[in-house]
């Protein structure tokens, strides 16, 4: 069952994304045209060179909200390919064959270009099938790996992103941008001009650290003073359009109503007992969970690593643009996904907001999955692994994970925090 948001800063997100896409569609059946990115590529370029852009996971994810995955998902399949790999990413690719009846928001504008970085054999195919359509154009970014890895990566990162990334891979990421920009210009015929990047880079850089002081502020609150499915929407809708004054603002809208709530006493789950934590994608096709066990169980989701990387894996100071959003992106995934820059920030995190246990959504990152637990179970926090796809509902048996939940809160967690099960 839907239910309405808290915050008003969550309406007000949708609303505007709502609006934007209908422009949108206007824009490209006028012939202007729009990219398709993936969540980790570097948007600002396009935000300066006023290339409207669509972000390849939230179509997915308002797709599975919208319980309209296994149609996209099936018109994959009837068109020769597989339907069980990459759903996060191979949603929209469906799109490429025609739309859907009845999509969701209208449903996706052609685009014109395609960018993704290669960070497996799988995702890559999804963006070479992109190429192969007529008036589509990819280009591909690389994926370097870290040879040391500094665990306090997001202490370094504003300042020191030199020395947390690493110059190789660096010089790498400014080589390809700066192919990037040149490909863009030759594709669109936009003229990329750098006094206009520095100012995108500055709001970039001003809405985080909003978000920075919005992730403190509810990590120090007890109780939890909104729920973690409002923060999602009033902090990534913004993302998607960071570079932007709207974006700026958005964010400190957020953390106004939110300090609003704290100094209200304003509680998500007026009865909170159990902090928990929510490692992994939106489950965006069973958006109650993270409000159930509230009702049942007093326990309130208090964190998800939206607001959490926005708050620690995007601000860039520097004199270089360039080179700073090199340092934005070449280490992006290594924060979220690779041990142990992952796991000891999630473990950071997990401290700072006094969580009592963690849900984590381990989808096909087994690997990670286990250094994650590992990780945080050796330091006295429960872990509960959900083995699902987090857009497609076919890999999730929604009674068996809540009740196994329950269980874990009652025998697990609430022992570990002091309270009887």
């Amino acid at each position: 069952m839907a239910r309405d948001k808290q915050l008003a800063s969550a309406r007000e997100a949708t609303r505007y994304q709502r609006e934007w896409f209908a422009g949108l569609h206007g824009a490209v059946a006028a012939g202007e045209p729009m990219a398709l990115v993936n969540a980790d590529a570097p948007q600002e370029i396009f935000r300066a060179m006023g290339i409207p852009y669509v972000v390849n996971q939230w179509w997915a994810s308002v797709v599975a909200a919208k319980q309209r995955t296994g149609d996209y998902l099936r018109t994959l399949r009837e068109e020769g390919y597989p339907d069980y790999s990459e759903q996060y990413t191979s949603t929209a690719l469906a799109s490429a064959f025609g739309e859907v009846r009845d999509p969701p928001w209208g449903g996706l504008p052609r685009p014109a270009i395609v960018l993704g970085d290669t960070t497996g054999d799988a995702s890559r195919k999804v963006f070479d099938i992109w190429a192969e359509q007529d008036g589509v154009a990819y280009y591909p970014l690389e994926s370097a790996a870290a040879d040391t890895v500094p665990t306090n990566w997001w202490e370094l990162m504003p300042d020191q992103w030199e020395t947390a990334v690493g110059a190789p891979r660096l010089d790498l990421m400014v080589a390809e941008l700066e192919g990037l920009v040149r490909f863009l210009e030759i594709t669109t015929g936009r003229v990329f001009r750098e006094s206009r990047f520095r100012e995108v880079m500055a709001l970039v850089n001003e809405q985080e650290e909003w978000n920075r002081r919005t992730r403190d502020l509810i990590a120090r609150t007890r109780p939890v003073p909104l729920r973690v499915d409002d923060g999602i929407s009033s902090v990534m809708i913004p993302q998607w359009h960071r570079g932007t004054v709207w974006a700026r603002d958005a964010a400190k809208r957020f953390h106004d109503e939110v300090a609003e709530r704290v100094s209200a006493g304003a509680a998500a789950c007026p009865g909170e007992r159990t902090r928990l934590m929510w490692i992994g994608r939106g489950l965006w096709y069973d958006m109650d969970f993270y409000r159930h066990f509230e009702e049942t169980h007093g326990a309130v989701f208090v964190w998800s690593m939206y607001l959490a990387i926005a708050a620690d894996g995007y601000v860039r100071y520097g004199d270089d643009p360039m080179r700073a959003l090199a340092a934005r992106f070449a280490a992006f995934s290594d924060q979220l996904y690779r041990p142990p820059w992952s796991t000891e920030w999630y473990l950071k995190e997990a401290r700072l907001h006094q969580v009592d246990g963690v849900v984590h959504l381990v989808g096909d990152d087994a690997r990670n999955g286990w250094f994650v637990t590992r990780t945080l179970e050796a330091a006295g926090i429960p872990v509960f692994e959900i083995h699902a796809d987090n857009v497609d509902r076919r890999t999730y048996d929604l009674d068996a994970v809540r009740g196994d939940l329950e269980s874990w809160l009652t025998t697990r967690v609430a022992p570990a925090a002091g309270r009887p099960g």
